[in-house]
């Protein structure tokens, strides 16, 4: 895994079971004007796939790292080490540890005896402390820098990878298992020669190859029996040399037998499109075979996923995955909704290392998407990764896990930098001040959280397989993230809704929550089905076109599945003509009395996001702070020139806040207000009965410039 903003930039050149509740007639405006998706306050069961009960569950994960010093294990010096580290990340309440450092893990082939010797010691002792262990590495590459540009690149941004790879001449003759990784790597379209990532200098094996499948299946076979793990991160499940790869005969092969096409001259534009543009860009989607290409590429990479499950067996499996739905992802391969099947946890690699992190609200469409990802699984588990390099990173991404309701993995990253800072603290320290003041203080069940949904917000991955875009050229994702933004700004509770339950009209019938489709260029007949009979039967949705302008291959329809729906004349269908880019649609809908929200803050600055989780049947209130100025280190700075985050401040200058919340059952008495930020202090929330009918809640946040909980006894 490479560090998160490195990843994100590259990139972008490229949930829950919920309550529906009365939200009619509850503020003053809304009066004259009935909302018209009022409910009767019920649980309403999401659509899920069934999944396997999970031997443990991660809450406050923290990575482990390993550097060139423990391949000298098993000298006292290391293993004294183990031990001391084990302590402390028990002290630190940590419950999870996971492998970070011999990531490109078959760079170390000649040393897995030392790697696993080191692994199942600190397994062992972890384990007395009932911590588990996770491994954690890269199996589709291998590093090797093309020239001295790269070579000093490579060890410049990337040493937390613990650089020990082949040289020139031993590469010619490195092997594992008799499977020569030269033999093994993808081809280049264009040349003819091994596959290559540049952006992190390494040579890429192909999932489709069988000899490297082989010699995956034994290595883990092998790492299995020699360390007790409890769990598995195989990550980079993904094609990061692009759309230059792959012309090997196993993906020729494999193209022509289940999509009857042969993969085209690299020459051709027809089907790559203008190559002069960045790798991200390239690909006519016009092309019906290139669509089939992207298909083929990200089903041998499903099916390598699904043999490390076969192998793994009840151990639990996760891969990684920065973004979930930008079109940009086909060029590299990574489709987690297509692995989910076989995974049970489901990371989202976070922010924190520098002061750029502090504007998160637009990642929340990314956590959330995962975060119902992994419901739909069954008994999956949604984590949040973020990096730090100080203690107040480790707090920030541990607040945003809170406020998103999902497991925390914490994890330093000081050698993602080019030097260490000679402060550079000890991950257990970065992590231990949060996690010791959520076990005293709150110690909420991520299992039993159960966010209030007030609005069901479509991700159509229909759209992205096809390269779909509007004629302004934005993409579904692009639109579905804008309405994130706003419901996080309003403190409205909303969920993703999938492509599959798009597709299940007994599914979309379950809740009554309105559906907002927004850009959906392409919808099957089947969604289309499910949708005419969600409206059919009395449900809300909003549409903003195009929609259903093609199928769910990309062909493009003689006529648009909108005439037809606008046709149909459903009573609670709303066309929305305003953008959620440019515009806020959602202020509308509330202005006009055609949604009215469960709560509205009526007092104090902006900036405060709340958002409200059930546990265990009693409400609890999430604040994070969506205005936050990152304090930029004197001095240190990330790889791409970033200040690295030393600290936060906040913008708001109003922290006595008040909220009107609607009537619908939520009892909000005995409140506190809890911080880290305020240490063991518990202040008191002012809760009052309005005449309306609705509550009143008054609180101060002052002196608190990140997060805060409101909860019971």
């Amino acid at each position: 895994m490479k560090e998160s903003n490195d990843r994100r930039d590259f990139i972008k050149k490229v949930s829950l079971t919920g309550l529906g509740l009365g939200l009619a007639n509850t503020f003053p405006g809304a009066e004259a004007k009935p909302a018209r998706n009022a409910i009767t306050p019920a649980v309403i069961p999401v659509y899920r796939q069934s999944g396997p009960s999970l031997p443990f569950i991660p809450r406050r994960t923290a990575s482990w790292w390993v550097t060139i010093n423990e391949l000298q294990w098993s000298q006292k010096a290391i293993t004294d080490e183990i031990k001391r580290r084990a302590a402390a990340f028990a002290e630190a309440k940590i419950d999870t540890a996971i492998i970070f450092g011999w990531h490109i893990r078959f760079d170390f082939a000649n040393y897995f005896g030392h790697l696993h010797g080191y692994m199942a010691e600190v397994a062992d002792e972890l384990h007395k402390y009932d911590i588990k262990l996770m491994d954690h590495y890269s199996c589709n590459h291998t590093e090797r820098p093309r020239d001295k540009a790269e070579f000093a690149k490579l060890h410049r941004g990337q040493r937390h990878h613990v650089l020990l790879f082949h040289d020139e001449v031993a590469r010619d003759h490195a092997q594992y298992e008799g499977h020569f990784f030269n033999d093994i790597c993808e081809v280049d379209l264009r040349d003819g020669s091994r596959g290559y990532a540049r952006q992190y200098q390494m040579e890429a094996f192909c999932h489709n190859n069988p000899d490297f499948l082989d010699m995956h299946a034994k290595y883990l076979q092998r790492l299995l029996r020699e360390v007790p793990l409890d769990g598995m991160q195989v990550d980079d499940m993904c094609d990061y040399a692009g759309l230059t790869t792959c012309g090997c005969q196993h993906c020729r092969t494999r193209f022509k037998r289940d999509y009857g096409h042969e993969i085209p001259s690299f020459t051709d534009k027809n089907f790559f499109g203008d190559t002069s543009k960045p790798m991200l860009q390239w690909g006519n989607y016009q092309n019906p075979v290139f669509r089939d290409w992207i298909r083929m590429k990200t089903d041998g990479i499903v099916d390598h996923v699904k043999m490390v499950k076969s192998i793994l067996g009840d151990k639990p499996l996760m891969s990684c995955c920065s973004s979930t739905g930008p079109v940009t992802l086909n060029a590299i391969s990574l489709d987690l909704e297509k692995m989910a099947p076989h995974l049970d946890f489901f990371m989202l690699e976070n922010v924190g290392t520098n002061t750029k992190g502090v504007d998160w609200v637009h990642m929340d469409a990314e956590a959330m998407n995962q975060k119902d990802i992994a419901k739909w699984r069954g008994d999956a588990v949604a984590m949040a990764l973020s990096y730090t390099i100080y203690e107040i990173g480790g707090y920030f991404g541990w607040t945003l896990s809170r406020y998103w309701g999902v497991a925390n993995w914490s994890s330093t990253l000081t050698k993602r930098l080019e030097k260490d800072p000679d402060d550079a603290m000890e991950q257990e320290d970065v992590i231990s001040p949060a996690n010791k003041w959520e076990v005293r203080h709150s110690d909420l069940d991520i299992r039993d959280g159960e966010d209030i949904v007030e609005i069901r917000l479509v991700n159509n991955k229909l759209c992205k397989d096809n390269g779909f875009k509007d004629e302004n050229g934005i993409e579904h994702w692009t639109k579905a993230r804008a309405w994130s933004g706003h419901f996080v700004h309003s403190n409205i509770g909303y969920r993703f809704l999938r492509y599959e339950e798009l597709a299940d009209a007994e599914a979309l019938n379950r809740e009554k929550t309105p559906l907002v489709i927004d850009g959906s260029g392409c919808i099957s007949d089947q969604q289309f089905d499910a949708i005419s009979s969600y409206l059919a039967r009395g449900g809300t949705a909003w549409v903003a076109l195009p929609f259903g302008t093609h199928d769910e291959k990309g062909f493009k329809r003689a006529t648009p599945l909108s005439g037809k729906l606008l046709k149909s004349k459903y009573r609670n269908l709303t066309i929305i003509n305003t953008s959620a880019i440019k515009g806020s649609p959602l202020a509308e809908l509330i202005r006009t009395g055609k949604f009215s929200p469960l709560i509205r803050q009526t007092a104090g600055g902006n900036g405060w996001a709340a958002r409200i989780r059930l546990h265990k049947g009693k409400p609890v209130i999430h604040f994070m702070n969506t205005a936050m100025e990152g304090i930029p280190h004197a001095s240190l700075k990330d790889v791409p020139g970033n200040p690295i985050l030393a600290g936060i401040n906040s913008k708001i200058k109003d922290n006595e806040l008040r909220y009107e919340v609607a009537k619908g059952g939520l009892d909000l008495s005995g409140l506190k207000l809890l911080s880290p930020e305020i240490g063991d202090q518990k202040r008191e929330i002012r809760v009052e009965k309005l005449k309306n009918g609705n509550t009143q809640i008054s609180l101060s946040l002052d002196k608190i410039n990140v997060y805060a909980v409101a909860q019971g006894n």
